[in-house]
C-alpha cells in the first residue's frame, strides 16, 4: 500500500511520463519541483506538515515556490534554528530525537479499507512494506477507514499510482495506494465507510490496495489497530 513498500518509491510507470517531477532530497533538504505540497513532501519524508511548517516558518495555506529548499528534520541547523527554553525533544543516547511510541491497539476505532485477504503484511524491517497489501478484484471499492479529509489525491508520487492521502486529526494520516478509479478531491471532508476510490493496479503490476496507517508521521502495522477480518 501506500502502494507501498510506501516508504521506498517503486519506478514511476510509463503512464506517468508526462507528470511534473516530483522534488528530491540534497542531504537535509528539499528541493521543491512544481506539483509538490507540503503535504506530499511530508509523506514522502517521514515527516509531518506542522513539524515541516514550524521547521521553515511557514504558515497556513503553505504555499510553495518551485526551487524553494525546505529543511527537513534531523539537519544540526534546523536543531540550532528551533530550538526552544520551554520544550526539550526527548533523546537517545546516539542523540537522535526518539520516535513517538505507537498509541495502543484499540485507541482508536479503524475500518477495513478493502474486502480481500492481505497478500503482503506489514514489516518494520529497513526497506519492509510499510503498510499492508489487500488483494482484490479491479473495480472493487476502496473505504475510507475512518473519517478524515483529503489533503492528496493524484498520481505524482511515484510507484504509488493513483494515490489517496486522509488526514485524521493531528496525529494519524492513512493512505491508499494503485487505485482504479480516485473518487474524491483535495480538501473534502469523508466520513468513515464511505467509497473514495475503486481498486485497481495503478503503479503496480498486480490489482490490489497499499493500505498505510502512519502515526505522527510513523508508520504503524494496520493490522494491529484493525478489527478481525472475516
Amino acid at each position: 500500500m501506500l502502494c507501498l513498500c510506501f516508504s521506498l518509491l517503486l519506478t514511476a510507470c510509463s503512464s506517468n511520463k508526462s507528470l511534473p517531477e516530483q522534488g528530491s532530497y540534497s542531504g537535509p533538504t528539499w528541493t521543491v519541483k512544481r506539483g509538490d505540497t507540503l503535504w506530499r513532501i511530508a509523506y514522502s519524508s517521514g515527516s509531518s506538515v506542522k513539524e515541516l511548517a514550524r521547521l521553515n516558518n511557514l504558515s497556513a495555506p503553505y504555499t510553495l515556490a518551485v526551487g524553494q529548499k525546505l529543511r527537513l528534520k534531523g539537519s544540526a541547523t534546523t536543531a540550532k534554528s528551533t530550538r526552544t527554553a520551554k520544550a526539550t525533544p526527548r533523546k537517545t543516547s546516539s542523540g537522535a530525537v526518539a520516535k513517538a511510541a505507537p498509541p495502543p491497539a484499540g485507541s482508536r476505532c479503524w475500518r477495513w479499507p478493502a474486502q480481500g485477504k492481505v497478500a503482503l503484511p506489514f514489516s518494520s524491517a529497513q526497506g519492509g512494506n510499510k503498510g499492508i497489501d489487500i488483494g482484490g478484484q479491479r473495480g472493487a471499492p476502496i473505504y475510507a477507514a475512518g473519517a478524515g479529509k483529503v489533503v492528496y489525491a493524484g498520481n505524482r508520487l511515484r510507484g504509488y499510482g493513483n494515490l489517496i492521502l486522509l488526514k485524521h486529526g493531528e496525529d494519524y494520516i492513512t493512505a491508499y495506494g494503485h487505485n482504479e478509479r480516485i473518487l474524491v478531491t483535495e480538501g473534502q471532508q469523508v466520513k468513515a465507510g464511505q467509497q473514495i476510490a475503486t481498486m485497481g493496479s495503478s503503479g503496480a503490476s498486480k490489482v490490489g490496495l497499499h493500505f498505510q496507517i502512519r502515526y505522527r508521521a510513523t508508520a504503524i502495522d494496520p493490522q494491529r489497530y484493525l478489527p478481525p477480518s472475516c
